[in-house]
């Protein structure tokens, strides 16, 4: 039998026996899907993540130029097609580790149940538990389903997870427990009245089951260049199909149409940038990582650097959740040592609750001070007694519950609740303890101030946010007094703190109040939601962080949510950055990460849309024309190896602590499109001159192929200013490199250069006079970039 008598009542919610279910009735109940069984999600599916890398217009564009070049057996001229499988793979393998990361951590941290079951007390998954069980719980337990206490010795429920509130709750025999919530302090059994999708927990978290991408400004801006350049290329492909055709020569067949048409619509697609961003983001999240951030979305990594607003969970984020001493306040004519020594001794000499844990952790036991009785802490008397051989009684509780109505200490007790202090009165005695009987010679000792655990690194990273110019709010289902004074002790403006209570529930009622208050207190789960939505429609990019299942719709919302490390799965399911350590400072190193990826993309991103200017440029010009393309798709696998991928990778790489500026489209385009039409005027001078000299088409092309290297060098030289050493040696290995393509045999052999064409000075000529037109285009876009707006209209000068 269990040892443990469940006594009968009369409660309609209590309908199971003192001994618990019979075999039989679990499994009735088990048949009936009547279970905790819940299919549990730690992020999206393998197959989810999979379709999401592959079935994208990228892939669709390179792979069906891919198809057309395979059909031809020119399997020399399908190396771009590399960048689809790489493109894809970062961004699967990123996806995939993170989601075995929390796969591995949730099923390191699977709970278990004890029940009652035909008379018998066993463990089990907390899957197994089906409805009407009866439920131990213990200090320290996760509850597994909602119900009803039916016994409670000093039962104490922390339900921050769910609410927000970081008070423990007391609970009495019929009072309602909900799944999600944890006890810390007592002893109790309940019967489970709503399992499995039931449950309070898993209600909230089916309504974050819709998976939401992370925005980026980044993907947003290359997929719009790829939305505009599919339609540039269904238009043209015809066209240019049909011009390779007419232009083709004597010795020439269909393959070469086709693969001059596939070179022409390569160069359209920015298939580096693209595969560039990935990695950029793929390796921030490998660096991430080890500093115990888990990405779970490439995107996330830039979304952090575009927020200005971070919305905080105060119980979990700038505070740990554990209660802490904050202070003792002796009553006048008391002496403090024996106080702290009666607070030490009855601390450590009984089974402590939260409140007696904290004290105990900041006063010793004193020598010689032996428990002779005690009066356990209970919910509904609001304190607990000790008494001492040799010694008086003491009692510690709640002053409402041990102090008289007109005692003068009631206002100093009311000055530290005003301060967001939890207290406790500490009374002694020269009467023995008589169970729940208070004598009536007690004398006030001490007011014992009770705070949270504020984490250590709290204080420096809000104030890194704010020298960003990052605003906090800090949205909390806790006393709005008491987040006030959190906040106050890390330096917050706090400001008039505001009650969620007063307010409204929908985003239009918020509006304004989310832009001029800093604290907010009893905030409602769905409250949390409509703020994070308030804030989005007033023009603002919002972070929100949080660990409870109160927090997952809201950090679902937001454009960035960011889960702590022991946060409920579907908090975790619902957020883009998991903070593994749970450790609130990580976080200004993701904006760091953030900001170096969205600077040297942004560099990096100039060189990939000016090449595809000028390959547009030149599909035009050549079938007008009537001309074959000057290019191979193998030359410009060197002219974009050499002046745009190798560089672009380390360019890539490199520190950037520039602060985010929106616009990232508009500037890129501002240098770019300019600078390739220049480069593509002077490709297709050179390929023109070659032809109108009677020179073979490969000697053409080779001239062709010279002439885009010298411009989109010099583009190279202006996008990697200012100069730093390793920017320097980076430039003169690219030169070197384009210079052994035309002088080493086997290279320019493989590249199918001709470099006895005579027409070449010529080229290069041609060149130089591209790179003149490059600087110029540079530098003004440079004065026009970053003057005031007036002076931008009028184009002046800087000094």
């Amino acid at each position: 039998m269990a040892d443990v008598q469940i006594p009968a009542t009369d409660h309609p919610s209590f309908t199971t026996p003192e001994t618990g279910l019979t075999s039989a009735q679990v499994r009735e109940r088990m048949d009936a899907g009547r279970t905790n069984a819940v299919e549990e999600h730690t992020s999206r599916t393998v197959g989810e993540i999979v379709r999401a890398n592959v079935l994208t217009r990228f892939n669709a564009m390179l792979g069906a130029i891919a198809v057309a070049v395979l059909a031809t057996g020119r399997l020399g001229d399908m190396m771009f097609a590399l960048v689809l499988v790489l493109n894809s793979a970062i961004g699967i393998v990123q996806e995939v580790r993170a989601k075995r990361t929390l796969d591995r951590l949730a099923l390191l941290h699977a709970p278990t149940a004890t029940v009652i079951r035909d008379g018998e007390m066993g463990e089990i998954p907390i899957a197994e538990v089906v409805i009407d069980d009866l439920i131990e719980l213990t200090t320290g337990d996760q509850v597994p389903a909602d119900g009803h206490l039916r016994i409670s010795e000093g039962v104490e429920i922390d339900e921050s997870n769910l609410t927000g509130e970081s008070d423990p709750v007391s609970k009495s025999v019929g009072d309602e427990v909900m799944s999600g919530t944890a006890v810390v302090a007592g002893k109790g059994y309940f019967q489970a009245r709503a399992v499995g999708e039931d449950a309070y927990a898993r209600r909230i978290a089916s309504e974050v089951k819709v998976f939401k991408r992370a925005h980026s400004e980044i993907e947003h801006g290359i997929n719009t260049l790829l939305r505009y350049i599919t339609w540039v290329i269904v238009a043209i492909t015809p066209f240019l199909l049909w011009g390779q055709f007419r232009s083709l020569e004597d010795g020439q067949n269909w393959q070469d149409a086709v693969t001059g048409t596939a070179a022409a619509l390569v160069g359209m697609v920015p298939e580096g940038l693209v595969l560039l961003t990935s990695l950029s983001f793929g390796l921030a999240a490998l660096a991430l990582t080890r500093r115990q951030v888990l990405v779970q979305e490439l995107p996330a990594v830039e979304g952090l650097a575009r927020v200005d607003v971070v919305c905080l969970d105060k119980t979990g984020t700038l505070t740990d959740g554990n209660i802490a001493f904050d202070e003792l306040f002796p009553v006048d004519g008391c002496d403090p040592d024996e106080v702290t020594k009666a607070l030490g001794s009855m601390a450590h000499q009984t089974t402590p609750n939260a409140s007696l844990a904290a004290i105990g952790e900041a006063f010793a036991a004193a020598d010689g001070w032996h428990k002779a009785g005690e009066v356990p802490f209970s919910s509904a008397r609001k304190w607990s007694a000790m008494s001492f051989r040799g010694e008086e009684s003491w009692y510690l509780g709640a002053p409402d519950m041990l102090l008289a109505d007109d005692d003068p200490l009631r206002g100093r007790v009311a000055e530290l609740a005003a301060e967001g202090r939890r207290v406790l009165l500490f009374q002694r005695s020269g009467q023995d303890l008589d169970g729940d009987g208070l004598p009536d010679d007690r004398r006030s000792m001490a007011l014992v101030a009770l705070g949270e655990n504020v984490r250590p690194d709290a204080a420096e990273t809000l104030r890194y946010f704010a020298e960003q110019d990052v605003t906090i709010k800090v949205i909390s289902g806790d006393n709005p007094t008491t987040v006030a004074a959190i906040g106050r002790k890390l330096g917050l403006d706090v400001g008039e703190p505001v009650d969620a209570n007063t307010i409204g529930s929908e985003p239009e009622d918020l509006a304004e109040v989310v832009e001029t208050t800093t604290i907010f207190g009893r905030v409602s789960p769905q409250q949390k939601r409509a703020m994070v939505r308030a804030l989005q429609a007033n023009g603002h990019t919002v972070a929100m962080t949080g660990d409870g299942v109160n927090d997952a719709m809201a950090l679902k919302d937001a454009d960035i949510g960011v889960a702590m490390g022991n946060a409920a799965q579907a908090t975790k399911a619902a957020s883009q950055l998991v903070l593994l350590d749970g450790r609130f400072a990580r976080l200004p190193n993701v904006l760091g990460e953030g900001r170096r990826v969205i600077g040297n993309i942004e560099r990096v991103a100039s060189f990939f849309v000016a090449k595809n200017t000028y390959s547009l440029l030149l599909a035009v010009c050549v079938t007008v024309a009537g001309m074959t393309y000057p290019f191979l798709p193998r030359h410009l696998t060197l002219i974009s190896g050499v002046t745009i991928g190798i560089p672009a990778f380390f360019l890539a790489l490199g520190p950037n602590p520039a602060r985010y500026r929106p616009g990232f489209l508009r500037r890129v385009l501002m240098f770019s499109v300019p600078a390739g039409a220049v480069t593509g005027v002077a490709i297709f001078a050179s390929y023109l001159t070659a032809r109108a000299e009677d020179l073979e088409v490969d000697q053409a092309r080779t001239m062709a192929t010279a002439a885009a290297l010298v411009v989109a060098l010099w583009i190279l030289v202006v996008l990697s200013r200012p100069f730093k050493p390793w920017k320097g040696l980076l430039v003169g290995v690219m030169i070197a490199m384009a210079v052994l393509a035309f002088v080493v045999p086997f290279v320019s052999k493989g590249f199918e250069l001709d470099t006895d064409a005579s027409a070449l000075p010529f080229a290069l000529a041609i060149g130089v006079a591209g790179a003149i037109g490059v600087e110029l285009i540079y530098r003004w876009v440079e004065r026009a970039k970053f003057a005031p707006p007036r002076e931008r209209r009028r184009h002046l000068p800087t000094s």
